[in-house]
Formats: structure tokens, sequence, C-alpha cells
């Protein structure tokens, strides 16, 4: 029973819980709003009698909702909360119930009955549970607004930080007029200086202690009170007082502009409550000085212009202004110099810029540096005189429209002696190939002179002599080239500042990018008929002209400026952009491979100069062989003239005297002049050689390690033939070293020239191999394929780590090769025949025939 007890009890906790919960609901959510509210400093804006308003608002929500709540707390009784055990544990019958009743008669066998009724309900109590209360709070509150609420308390609680006990305290209080906060609060006071936007430097917050501070000039004040009593604040500035603005009944705020140092304090209600001591610095002007002396770059046509520059907040700018020495004021010339960083506070560095187009070219100016901060401020360094560096022109006329360039640059009022002398230019059209265009050109820089009276039209009428100077001198490729580099510049450009600015895509943009986009189309189109014409002149001499290529060219690049025209007119900038990229890289690949077809020329023409150069090694091993063949033959006639010597009767003596050794018989005359003639000739061969072996160096940057072998044993051949001693293994040394030397040089030449195409060193024995004594063409190939892991006849070897001898690489012999086999193994047996040949010789050919 105290089991049954127990849970009964539970149950009615429950079933009070379930009831009290939706009705608490209300009142908790009537205070949950007051609390959002007040953290959100709300009541405080409010006045007085709003606040009270809304203090009043909140209590009678609270005390309707809390009735309607008092109403619904009551704890449930015991019937309820047996059934509700009932329910939970899955009970019928109401078996709780039975246990307490009792039966109305005393019939034994119904008081057995009734008492076995109540021991199968008190087993079936055995099992009671209660579930967890379920007060459907959810179902009334479909919309979840409980959770809104307690996220936006927390979020309030956040916000208000350390303040929220103080917001909550007055959201209580509302504060009459002349009535007193209960509690004075302490003074919250903040105040900071933010510096001028051109320092670029962080807000400086003072010290509520107070202290001194050092600012720029035109930094802003701002001083910040909260709290506390005594009515408005003042701002105290050299003992000026200007009062605070009002924010809330209990937060103002000041601010003020510092031009000049003060003393600033903060008094409210006659006391002082905070003092500094503040000291304004002017912005000083930036300096820019000549790190050395300009001059003209050591390379190019470049000025080299040094500099320094220095400012107390960072500069924003940097540029030169030149000035013709002969007209001081005249305007200047302008040249932007890069900063390194955005702000630099002290930079130096080195600007090149390239003058040599403007009309002072060759002319004396005076530079001096412009340094500007981001205040507007402007300092200037000391002059430097420099000429700056003129092109230098070849062709006749191309100067003297130079030189009238430059005098009506130093006197723009000499109109008529410019023109007298464009006429005595235009008189003589032989002097510039009679050529049409040059000749309008002439004329019509002498008409603008005598007709156009505006100052600007100097500038135009320089402009049209250097161009005529240009075309006569570079042709009219360059002239495209930078045309199109201008195009291309000009639209990169408008194309980048419109990508910057999206929101001013006015017609007016979009038609200014069109027009450039047009130009840069006839700048295309103008290059590529120049590429045509000198290309045509050019291929006329080595390789065909494909117009059709060109015809292919040309419709991709109209198609490119067609979609970038379409991008430009939809406002598309950066399709626009990436279209331009594309049309640059196929114009670079454009002029790559024009530029790679002279590279293939030239590499071609290396080529054939190292083909004949192995052609002379190869001619060096064939007389190198002839001279062995000699040196043998004199050998064998040594050895048979001394076969042929009598032999002397032997004397018996006694003692017997040791045997001596054999004289060597002694060369003839005709055999020592040929000893002799041959170290003439060897000499000569290794003259030869050193030659060889210096233009192959020229020619690759190095030379082969085994012809500098080959020079050694020529060299100890040569010292041999002319002492008269036997110089055959030098010889061969000699040859062994030149096939190796002919085979790296094979190697060398095709790792920096590629493989021969087909066709070329097919003349004048060009295509000859090097290896060995092969002469028909595949002897090159297979000496290039020979080198480490290959065997003589460069197949691999099985010594080779991983090697396979699967023949893959071996080259077959054809009937040619056979049958050139078969003569050669015929003519050794034919001289191994001959016994009188030398034994030396004989020995080598019994060699020879076994191994083959």
């Amino acid at each position: 029973m105290t089991q049954l007890t127990r849970r009964t009890r539970l149950a009615r906790l429950v079933l009070w819980w379930e009831a009290a919960w939706p009705a608490l609901w209300p009142p908790l959510g009537v205070i949950g709003v007051f609390l959002l509210v007040a953290l959100s400093g709300l009541p405080l804006l409010l006045p007085a009698a709003l606040h009270a308003l809304l203090l009043l608002g909140f209590a009678g929500a609270l005390c309707w909702a809390g009735w309607r709540a008092g109403r619904m707390l009551r704890l449930p009784g015991a019937a309820a909360a047996e059934r509700r055990l009932e329910q939970d544990s899955g009970l019928s019958h109401r078996p709780i119930a039975t246990l307490g009743d009792r039966p109305t008669g005393d019939d034994p066998v119904a008081l057995a009955l009734w008492e076995a009724h109540r021991r199968r309900a008190a087993a079936r109590l055995a099992s009671l549970r209660v579930m967890p209360p379920k007060p459907g709070l959810a179902r009334r509150d479909r919309l979840a607004l409980r959770g809104g609420l307690v996220v936006a308390l927390g979020a309030a609680v956040v916000i208000a930080g350390p303040e929220a006990p103080e917001r909550l305290r007055r959201a209580l209080l509302p504060q009459f007029a002349g009535a007193a906060l209960p509690g004075t609060t302490a003074v919250r006071l903040e105040a900071w200086i933010t510096p001028p936007a051109y320092t670029g430097a962080a807000p400086v917050f003072l010290d509520a202690a107070g202290g001194a501070v050092t600012v720029p000039a035109g930094s802003r004040l701002q001083v910040a009170v909260s709290g506390g009593a005594g009515g408005v604040p003042d701002l105290v500035l050299d003992g000026t007082a200007t009062p605070f603005r009002t924010l809330d009944r209990a937060s103002y705020a000041a601010e003020t502009v510092l031009d000049t140092g003060a003393s600033l304090a903060v008094r409210r209600g006659g006391a002082q409550i905070a003092q500094w001591t503040l000291t304004v610095r002017a912005d000083a002007p930036p300096v820019a000085t000549w790190d050395q002396a300009p001059a003209r770059a050591a390379r190019g046509l470049a000025i080299r212009l040094p500099w320094r520059a220095e400012d107390d907040w960072g500069l924003a700018s940097l540029r030169v202004e030149l000035r013709l020495k002969q007209r001081p004021d005249a305007e200047p010339v302008v040249v932007d110099l890069p900063l390194p960083a955005s702000r630099p506070r002290s930079a130096h560095g080195v600007g090149q810029p390239d003058l040599s187009a403007h009309p002072w070219a060759g002319l004396e100016v005076e530079a001096r540096l412009v340094a500007r901060d981001h205040a507007g401020q402007e300092g200037r360094s000391d002059g430097a005189f420099l000429e700056l560096p003129e092109r230098s022109f070849t062709h006749p006329v191309s100067r003297q429209l130079i030189a009238l360039r430059k005098a009506l640059s130093v006197d723009p009022s000499g109109r008529e002696p410019a023109r007298q002398e464009l006429d005595r230019i235009a008189a003589t059209p032989e002097a510039f190939e009679q050529d049409a265009g040059t000749y309008l050109a002439l004329r019509s820089a002498r008409h603008r002179l005598l007709r156009d009276q505006r100052p600007a039209a100097i500038g135009e009428v320089q402009q049209t002599l250097w161009d005529i100077a240009l075309a006569l001198e570079e042709g009219r490729t360059d002239r495209t080239a930078r045309a199109l580099a201008a195009a291309q510049e000009a639209l990169r450009e408008a194309l980048a500042e419109a990508r910057r600015n999206p929101d001013q895509n006015t017609p007016e943009q979009r038609a200014e990018l069109e027009r450039r986009i047009q130009e840069l189309r006839e700048a295309i189109r103008q290059h590529l008929e120049a590429l045509a014409e000198r290309l045509q002149r050019e291929n006329a001499e080595a390789l065909p002209y494909d117009p059709q290529q060109r015809l292919m060219d040309q419709r991709e690049l109209d198609r490119r400026t067609q979609r970038m025209q379409e991008a430009a007119r939809q406002g598309r900038t950066e399709d626009a952009q990436r279209e331009l990229a594309e049309l640059e890289q196929m114009l670079r690949a454009l002029e790559e491979g024009r530029n790679m077809r002279a590279e293939d020329r030239q590499r071609q023409q290396q080529r054939q100069r190292g083909q004949q150069q192995m052609g002379v090694v190869q001619d060096m091993v064939q007389r190198q062989a002839g001279m062995l063949d000699r040196g043998q033959q004199r050998a064998g006639e040594t050895a048979r003239e001394r076969a042929q010597q009598p032999r002397q009767p032997q004397s018996f003596t006694w003692p017997p005297r040791p045997p001596t050794a054999p004289q060597a018989a002694q060369p003839s005359p005709q055999q020592q002049a040929e000893s002799q003639q041959d170290a003439r000739v060897q000499r000569a061969l290794r003259r030869a050689l050193g030659e060889l072996m210096q233009q192959f160096g020229d020619l690759t940057g190095d030379v082969p390690q085994a012809l500098g072998e080959a020079d050694r044993a020529m060299r100890d051949a040569a010292e041999a033939l002319r002492d008269g001693r036997d110089a055959r293994e030098d010889q061969q040394r000699a040859i062994r070293a030149l096939s190796e030397g002919g085979r790296q040089m094979a190697q060398q030449m095709q790792r920096q020239f590629g493989q021969p195409q087909p066709g070329e060193g097919e003349e004048d024995g060009e295509g000859e191999g090097m290896a060995g004594d092969q002469q028909d063409g595949q002897g090159q190939g297979q000496a290039q394929e020979q080198g480490p892991g290959r065997d003589p006849l460069g197949r691999h070897t099985r010594e080779q780590t991983g090697g396979q001898d699967n023949a893959s690489d071996t080259h077959v012999p054809d009937e040619a090769e056979l049958l050139k086999t078969r003569r050669i193994q015929e003519e050794l047996r034919r001289r191994g025949a001959e016994r009188e040949r030398p034994p030396a010789e004989l020995d080598y050919i019994d060699r020879l025939l076994r191994q083959f």
C-alpha cells in the first residue's frame, strides 16, 4: 500500500503540472515581453507619462493573466489520480477501487470469492507506473511564440551586457520632471579622437583619468557622458564652455574639430570630470629628392631617374616634371612614377621611362620630382638637367624629318622655315623611294603648318613627321604592331574602368567600348595585312606562303571581336575581358609562329653546318685508315726482307755463349721517305682536327671528349713516324677516338638542334653516317643509338639492368649490306691466303675471319 500511496501522490502532481503550465504561461509571457522591452532601452526613450502608462499596461496584463492562472491552479483529487494511474498502467475494471470496496453480505462463499478477487486486483497493482506530464502547450501555441521570446530575451541580455541591471531598474522607475532617480549611478565617460582620413590612422581613445595626447591637425574629438546626476555637462576648450548635446535623460554627447593645441576638460554641475592636454601636429608637406643625378639608362633609350621621397602620413603619388631648357615657359611633360606600396611614408626607387618618341628627344630638359600626400600638399625637389635620349635613324629623309621636328620643339613659331624644308624634301621623291604615301603625308604636314594656326597643330605636325620617319626606317609591320599594342591597351583600360564602376554602365560608356573595340579590329586587320606582305617576301625565299591559313586566322579574329562587341553592348565586361585575353593570346601565337619559322631556318642552317663537320670527321677516319694501311705494308715489307736474309752458320764453343737477340732489319731509304711523308700528313690531319674542334665548339658550345683523345693519339703517331718507329697502335687509337667523337657529335647535335627533317643533309654526302666505315646513310642513326648499355651494333647488352634481348631495336641488314659484307670476307680470305704477308697482319686477318 505504501507504493500505491506514493504513486497516487505522483500522479496528482503530474495532473497539477499539466493544468498549471498552460495556466502559468500567459503571466510568464507578459513578464518576458516586459523584460525584452526593458533590456532594449525603449522605456528610457519615452516621456515619463508614456513610460508610466506602459508600466500600467504591463501590470494590468500581468494581473489578468495571474487571475486566470489562479483559477486553474487546484490540486487534483485522489480519485482523479487513481484514474490516471490506472490509465498509465493499462489497467481495466478499476482495480484500485476494488481494494477499497467491501461486500454487503456475510456469505462465506461470497466472502471467499471476494477475497480471491482482491488478491487478483492487488497482483495487478504491482506494475503501477506514472507517465511523464503532457501539458499540451504546443497545441495552444501553434506558432511557437514562446521559442521566439526566449531567443529574443537571450539576444537582449547579450546586447545590454553589464548595463542590463541598470536598464531593468530604470524601466521600473519612470523619471518625472524634477524627480531624482533613487540611487545615483556612476558616471560613464567615453572620449576618442578620429584622425583625418588622409592620415589613414586609427582612432585614439582618451583615458578617463586624463593625460597628454598628440594628434594630427583636423582631427575630430567626440565625447559621450552617460549616467550620474547634475544636469547637462559642458565641454571646456581653452576656457570656452560648450554644452553637450542631449541624447536622452541621462546620455549626452559633444564633438569638435581640433585645429590647434588646447587644454580640454569635461565639467558637470560645477565639478570637473576629466581633463586632457592636446597637442596638434600640423601636416608637413612631403619631401622628394634625387637619390642620384638623372642620366641615360645603361641600355636602351630610357632615362634613369633614381628618386627618394617621404611624408609624415604617407605618400599619395609621385611624378616627374620635365621642362625644356630652351623654353622654360612651355607646358611640362609629366611622367608618373609608381610607388612601392599604397601609403608608404618613406620610399625610394628608380624610374626608367622611355621618351625617345617624344618631340623633345635629343634636347636638354630640366627634371624635377613632385611628391603629393593625401592632404593635397606637394613637395618639389631641386632641378636636374639631362639630355633626353633619341633614336638613331639611318634613312637620310628620316634624319631630316627628325631634325625638323626638334627645330619645331625649340621654336614653334618657325612655321615658314619648316614649310620650306618640307617642300625641299617633297621635291626629291627619289630620296624616299617614290613612295606615294610618304609624299602625301609630307604635303599634309606642310598644309597644316600653313592653314592651322592653333598651337596644338605644331604637336600634330610633329607626330606626323615622327610617323613618316618610322615608316621610312622600320617598315609597315612595325608601325602596325605599335598601333595594335596601343589599341589593345586602350581597350584594356576601358574594360577595367567599366568593371570598377559597374553602376555607371551608361549608353555613352557602352558606345565608347564599342568604338575602342572597332579601333582594335581595324588595327588587327592592318597588322595582318602587313604581316601577309612581309611573309610573302620572306617565304618567297624560304617557305611556301599559305594565304588560306591567314584567312582562317582573320575570320577567327573577326568572330572574337564581334563577341566582344556583343558583350560590351550587353554590359558583360567580364566576358569582354575574357574575349580580349583570348584574342591577345591568338595574336601572340601568330607572331610566335612567324618567329618560329625564322628560328627553324636558323636551326636548319646550324644542323647543316654540324653535318658538314661530321663529314669532315669521317673523311679524317678514312685518311687515318689509309695511313694505317701504308704503315702495315711497310711493316710487311720489312718482315719479308728480314726473312730473306741468309742465316749465319752457328759455331759451337765451350763454354756456350748466351743467344743474342736478332737484329732488326733497317728500313730502306724509300720506306724512310714514306714514313716522313706520313708524318707530315699526320701533322696536317691533327691541325685540321684542331680547327674542326674549334668550329664545333663555336657551334654547340662543347667539344666531345673523344676528339681530344684523337688529337693526343695523332700527336703520338706523328712523333713515332718522325722518329721512324712503329705508329700503328697510335693510329688505331686515333681511328677509334675519331669514330667515338663522330658518334658524340651526332648525339650532341640531336640534343641541341633536334632530329633532322626528311630531305635535310642529302646533298654533298651530308647524310652519311659516322659509325665505323658505313657510308650508306644508316650509319648516323646507328651511331646515335650506341651508348652505355649497348654493344658496337647498337643492341642492348644482357648485362644491362632489366635488359631483354628481344631484338626490338636491331637493324636487319638489307641485300646491299649483305653483298658488301661478302666482298669484305672474300678480300680477307684472299689476303689471308698470301702467306708471304707479315705474321702480324696474317694473325690479324685470321682473328677477323674467326669472328665473322
